[in-house]
């Protein structure tokens, strides 16, 4: 099973924007995932979409230095979740002098993919039968 993690941090979008988009794709299969979010009209989608194929990417480089043979269709979205990061205060002027507080809120999004587990029994059944 192989199982590949990829993050982007202080993503300006804000998290709950970004857990609209993250929604769409949750356990669905990778090719299927990076479909959706092309044609999705959100903000977000660009960015978690780059996050997909770098999960993608990242899963590849894993299996070769493994020595696992891996199908880029096999793999589907674990877990996918956003973080609220960093708030930045920004400050608008208003009239008679007063200025009132803009909040740019920022996101840390995690795309965990991986493959289905094979069990364990399964595989002991497998094996009991090529040995009969």
């Amino acid at each position: 099973m192989v199982e590949s993690i990829a993050r982007v941090k202080h993503i300006r979008v804000t998290p709950q924007k970004a857990r609209r988009v993250v929604a769409l794709i949750k356990g669905k299969q990778a090719e299927e995932a990076l479909a959706i979010l092309k044609f999705a009209a959100q903000s977000a989608s660009e960015p978690i979409y780059k996050l997909v194929a770098s999960a993608m990417a990242n899963a590849q480089v894993k299996a070769d230095r493994d020595g696992e043979y891996l199908d880029a269709s096999d793999l589907y979205v674990a877990n996918a979740y956003v973080d609220e990061g960093t708030t930045l205060k920004r400050f608008r002027p208003r009239a008679q002098g007063r200025a009132f507080q803009i909040k740019k809120r920022t996101s840390h999004i995690t795309v965990v993919l991986s493959t289905p587990e094979v069990s364990a029994a399964a595989e002991g059944d497998s094996k009991k039968k090529a040995s009969k």
